[in-house]
């Protein structure tokens, strides 16, 4: 094959392929053989009739749209690689004398296909851009550590009225009038007090019970119920308590810090949740400034995007989206039923992303170009083992997933990559005045309060006041029983 670029105009190139009288030949003896099970002449066992004999039966064109559809789809993709062009589109493909193509001889094909819009850089180094800095809040320190401290907490079964937070097992029966309703009834159900898993004011009227207690809850339904027949009515359940368990927690110092993680003292856990925090903290930071600049740059640098790159991208978008369902156990027509929407409307809605992104790439593959920017072998390496490492599967299946012309499609994502952080590290990043000086006031205020608030705990502690932290604790508790909700209400129509 011979490949000749013609010219371009706009945003469409053209180019021609010729092959030669033995390329076409070859082909045809392929399509002979690939087709020739099909066939059926008298006097031969079907696939077995000589090409000569199919051709004067058939004509001598049988195999032409066939030989010629493998000669593209071959040869089309090297074509576009030696003339380094990159099309958005379907190719327009035109005959050169389409009525003279016949046995032992060549025919050429002229190609025209739409390729993405040149981009005309004008500023992207240095650029003034501004994104919100993330700060370390000590109130999340101080929360991971309660949630370690949860972790490690004991379940203790106590003779002791239960209290919010306290889990009380019963088993209970529920009436309306003097009929007892269907879905009313639950043996060994185990309730936190607090979690507002049961029909509001049923936990209320359970804290006080203890171990044997028989209690008569009254509540009423809500008018929204889900059972029809019970909304909006008043039930007693019959309730009968078999045991209250509570949880205890172990004191924050070092000998938690032992038993709880790898560290020796409190204060090495505390400092390592810090930078564990810190760090993730700085990677969010980079990752708005990045996002900042690139925004920066797309704005000083315009382009008229074509709507099939446009469209292209969306699909991907809506497509990521329906596999993010699909991952999830959800369909996405019952998605749609539930947000009172539809497939086509979500999809309406990636357009305006997918141009931001369309933008951007763009703007990276002409900073790459300028920059001379470009992807090594080893980074190319490296990026299928970090994705071998990251989905846990053998190197050569990546490959296998990837498919061809898998390093092409790599080395764009990395050339990408270093140019946003080619313009990152020219960039002058600020973060917005009003936002800057409120932090700095926050902070200065934290400062000032440290020494008061340290006093305070000290002396709560001299006193042995632990209702801040139970207070604290209640939260917790409350998110995670309104987690287990669900299953919980499986169990019971309460």
């Amino acid at each position: 094959m011979t490949t000749s670029y013609v010219g371009k105009e706009n945003n469409t190139v053209k180019f021609t392929m010729e092959f030669t009288a033995e390329e076409f030949e070859a082909a045809i003896q392929k399509a002979y053989l690939k087709n020739r099970g099909r066939i059926q002449v008298d006097g031969f066992r079907k696939g077995k009739a000589p090409r000569k004999i199919i051709e004067a039966k058939y004509g001598s064109g049988i195999f032409f749209e066939d030989a010629i559809d493998e000669l593209l789809k071959d040869n089309y993709p090297k074509a576009l690689d030696e003339l380094n062009i990159d099309p958005i589109n379907r190719p327009a493909i035109d005959f050169e004398g389409e009525e003279k193509i016949e046995q032992g001889k060549g025919f050429k094909v002229v190609v025209e296909a739409e390729v993405a819009p040149e981009l005309e850089l004008k500023e992207y180094k240095g650029v003034k851009a501004e994104r919100e800095l993330a700060r370390m809040d000590e109130a999340e320190v101080e929360g991971q550590l309660k949630s370690l401290q949860k972790r490690n907490a004991r379940i203790l079964s106590v003779d002791e009225p239960a209290n919010w937070d306290d889990t009380v097992v019963l088993d209970y029966k529920g009436f309306v009038g003097d009929d007892q309703f269907q879905g009313g009834t639950a043996d060994d159900q185990q309730l936190v007090l607090g979690s507002n898993t049961f029909i509001p004011g049923f936990e209320a009227q359970l804290v006080g019970v203890k171990k044997g207690d028989e209690k008569d809850v009254v509540v009423t339904f809500p008018e929204e119920y889900h059972a029809e027949d019970l909304a909006g009515k008043e039930a007693v359940f019959k309730c009968t308590i078999k045991e209250v368990k509570r949880e205890e927690l172990p004191a924050l110092d070092d000998d938690f810090a032992k038993e709880a993680s790898t560290f020796d003292t409190l204060e090495e856990l505390k400092a390592d949740i810090k930078k564990t925090i810190q760090e993730r903290i700085d990677r969010s930071n980079e990752n708005a400034g990045k996002e900042a600049v690139l925004e920066k740059i797309c704005e000083l640098n315009p382009v008229d995007i074509p709507q099939i790159m446009v469209d292209d991208e969306a699909d991907k978008m809506f497509d990521e989206f329906r596999q993010q369902l699909m991952s999830q156990g959800i369909d996405l027509n019952m998605y749609c039923q539930y947000a009172g929407t539809t497939p086509e409307a979500i999809r309406k809605d990636y357009e305006d992303g997918a141009r931001k992104r369309v933008h951007s790439r763009l703007v990276l593959e002409a900073i790459a170009a300028k920059e001379g920017i470009e992807a090594t072998a080893e980074e190319i390496d490296k990026e299928i083992e970090d994705m071998a490492s990251t989905y846990k599967m053998e190197k050569e299946k990546v490959l296998n997933i990837l498919g061809t012309g898998y390093e092409k499609m790599l080395s764009k994502d990395i050339v990408n990559k270093k140019a946003l952080d080619f313009v990152y590290g020219s960039a002058k990043l600020s973060e917005p005045k009003k936002k800057a000086a409120k932090a700095e006031k926050a902070e200065k205020t934290e400062k000032a309060e440290k020494p008061a608030a340290k006093k305070t705990t000290k002396k709560a502690a001299a006193e042995g006041e632990e209702k801040p932290a139970a207070k604290k604790t209640t939260k917790k508790t409350t998110k995670k029983a309104e987690a287990e909700k669900p299953a919980a209400s499986e169990n019971t129509e309460a």
